[in-house]
């Protein structure tokens, strides 16, 4: 099996760090979870080696990407074989670290902290919400899609007493800083954060920014169309 302990992943930066010497770029460190959800179709449906070609057609790219992606790796194909879908697909959950089970703790129970509890997505993949947090008293104590809100004061506590590894961050953008570094201190080892603001912390952040999405599709529809886009907000 390939050394893949060594792999620092560094969110918030434009790069990854393999072995402290090779620099795998963060496109190719998200295109790998793409390619852990369709070897996982492949093994579901029986198939037993694919070729890059294949992998590339299911995800609208080239093949030459595939083999560079996952050549940062090692060498995982066969000449006249291709990639041995169970083997390659182990090799990926290590590196990604899905080869085990992490308790997300998601902070703020508003409308969006409460529809990621109900996201099956999550635990599909390994990712077990095992708590929401909020400062509304009429909130805490009570449970969202079977999972308990406490108090954001027990947070450090609940965070050693469940085991938490990622923290999620659901509230307002003048919150978002704080709750990370409550989220810090409690010992979480990464945040996924979707308020609308770049974070100061220590520990690996990943950045989901829904609006951002919307005005980068509405760029490429104006882009491709502008004629048929003109603006009429005062008409």
């Amino acid at each position: 099996m390939n050394n893949i302990t060594n792999i620092k992943i560094r969110i918030q930066t434009e790069s990854v760090e393999r072995g402290g010497t090779v620099k795998i770029p963060k496109p190719t460190v998200k295109r790998l979870g793409l390619y852990y959800r369709c070897l996982s179709n492949y093994r579901e449906s029986g198939v037993d080696f694919v070729a890059s070609q294949d992998i590339a057609e299911k995800l609208n790219i080239k093949p030459s990407q595939v083999r560079k992606d996952l050549s940062y790796f090692g060498e995982f194909g066969k000449r006249g074989l291709g990639y041995d879908v169970k083997k390659l697909l182990n090799e990926i959950a290590h590196i990604i670290g899905v080869n085990k089970e992490w308790n997300v703790a998601i902070v703020g129970a508003g409308n969006l902290g409460s529809a990621l509890t109900s996201y099956p997505g999550l635990s599909k993949h390994k990712f077990r919400v095992v708590a929401l947090f909020d400062n509304n008293q009429q909130k805490i104590g009570k449970k969202i899609s079977d999972i308990t809100v406490y108090d954001i004061r027990d947070l450090e506590k609940t965070v050693n007493e469940l085991k938490i590894d990622i923290g999620v961050i659901a509230v307002p953008e003048s919150a978002a800083q704080h709750v990370a570094e409550l989220l810090e201190k409690s010992g979480i080892k990464g945040i996924v954060n979707f308020a609308p603001v770049r974070l100061r912390t220590n520990v690996p952040v990943e950045d989901v920014d829904i609006t951002l999405s919307f005005e980068t599709i509405a760029y490429s529809i104006v882009k491709k169309s502008p004629a048929d886009l003109l603006d009429t907000s005062n008409d």
